[in-house]
């Protein structure tokens, strides 16, 4: 009798102690890619403030090109107003079509692109550009890990009780997978 009793008792015990490790696991990834998110957000607003000096450099070489300047501020507003990873990612692919529109704009003006605080804020952007990238990169990867324990079995039996989901990728445009060409001739 004890030792069935002993039995019963280890098998609750290790069901206990598997529960309290996926628990803690789960709120130890996504506390993570909070952390993570919160590196892509502070990354997208530093673009964001560098977008209006930018945009004051160009206006004072291309004062007719108001739509391009319009496009760019409507889409650096929406990327400061959203709050998900898909309308992050929807406002950042908007704001890089405005951005391409803005630097196509600055070629047609060859005393812009000698400017020395254009050409300071174009190495700014593009710096924050790859400082997004990564920062993508570690969330993405971060999720991916979160997901693929939330989803396999027997975890997914029990982490919607505990309050866990699925979680969204931070994903690009196909515009923005294809390749560019690059012509120097």
């Amino acid at each position: 009798m004890q030792v069935s009793l002993g039995i019963i008792l280890g098998a609750v015990g290790l069901i206990a102690v598997y529960f309290w490790s996926l628990y803690n696991s789960l709120v130890r990834e996504s506390t993570q890619i909070d952390e993570a998110w919160g590196q892509i957000d502070v990354q997208l607003k530093r673009r964001a403030d560098l977008i209006p000096n930018l945009v004051e450099s160009v206006k004072g070489y291309a004062k007719h090109e108001k739509s391009v300047f319009t496009e760019v501020t409507h889409a650096r507003t929406a990327l400061m107003k959203a709050g998900t990873p898909a309308t992050s990612a929807q406002a950042n692919d908007m704001l890089t079509g405005a951005l391409k529109s803005l630097f196509a704009v600055a070629e047609a003006y060859p005393q812009l692109k000698a400017n020395e605080n254009f050409v300071h804020l174009q190495k700014e952007l593009s710096d924050t550009e790859d400082k997004v990238a990564y920062a993508r990169q570690y969330y993405n990867t971060q999720l991916m890990e979160y997901n693929v324990k939330v989803k396999t079995f027997p975890n997914t039996l029990f982490v919607r009780s505990f309050g866990f989901a699925e979680k969204e990728f931070f994903k690009t445009d196909a515009t923005d997978r294809k390749s560019v060409k690059v012509d120097l001739h």
